[in-house]
């Protein structure tokens, strides 16, 4: 029977799985993809639903894997009660809950509003972040002999990166890591750093960041396994 010529999504359910199937008149090959726990196919518009199915269904083990492993790895967003300990450049800050309209540290303790937590947690750690981490990139710039080449230093919030640097020496890191292990985030400093040298991850871009961290991989095992729970 032919598929129907709506273009509208159609959810199928493959084994434990939701799968958004979306067709389109301009494809030609059946497509699968993850992304952020959730699952879609792509396919011509005239593909058969049965055709659909028998593909999805012997990709079943693949789906319901990368589907698990993903979810398990999308941050939860918490609320951070009195007393609460808050990673922060390698220490922690103790969470004091008040009744104002933004958070503030004073010495060991960071006063937060009571209600939306975890946003205000947010907007005080970015601001607070930017000189520490300008600081740490001028420093492996500096090491790395590109201190002329490194543009202006900003914080980021994206959810997929960590750090970045554009062709103009420009270098961005992502606010959650002040979160990490310190020396996690020196590692995506001088990641980043690295490249105002060598803007691509070849033989000898990796040289460079080897050269002033010999145990980087280390690092940058801990930031795939563990990075998602920076972000709550």
């Amino acid at each position: 029977m032919p598929a129907p010529l709506s273009r509208d999504p159609e959810v199928l359910l493959v084994g434990r799985v939701e799968v958004l199937l979306k067709r389109s008149a301009s494809r030609r090959t059946l497509g699968l993809q993850v992304r952020n726990g959730v699952a879609s196919a792509h396919a011509p518009l005239r593909m058969s639903r049965e055709l659909i199915l028998g593909f999805l269904e012997a990709k079943r083990d693949w789906l319901e894997k990368h589907v698990r492993q993903q979810q398990a790895q999308q941050p939860v967003v918490r609320e951070w009660r009195e007393g609460d300990l808050v990673p922060f450049l390698g220490g922690t800050l103790t969470v004091r809950l008040i009744h104002a309209s933004r958070a503030e540290r004073r010495g060991d303790e960071l006063y937060v509003p009571a209600s939306d937590t975890a946003l205000h947690l947010k907007k005080w750690s970015r601001k607070a972040v930017l000189q520490p981490f300008t600081d740490i990139v001028q420093e492996y710039a500096a090491q790395l002999g590109a201190s002329g080449r490194l543009g202006r230093v900003a914080v980021s919030d994206t959810r997929t990166r960590w750090g970045s640097c554009t062709a103009q020496g420009d270098i961005r890191l992502h606010w959650a890591l002040s979160r990490a292990p310190l020396e996690v985030l020196h590692y995506v400093a001088l990641h980043e750093a690295a490249h105002l040298l060598e803007l691509n991850h070849s033989p000898r871009y990796w040289a460079h960041v080897k050269r002033l961290m010999p145990g980087h991989a280390a690092q940058r095992r801990w930031l795939k396994e563990h990075g998602h729970t920076l972000l709550g």
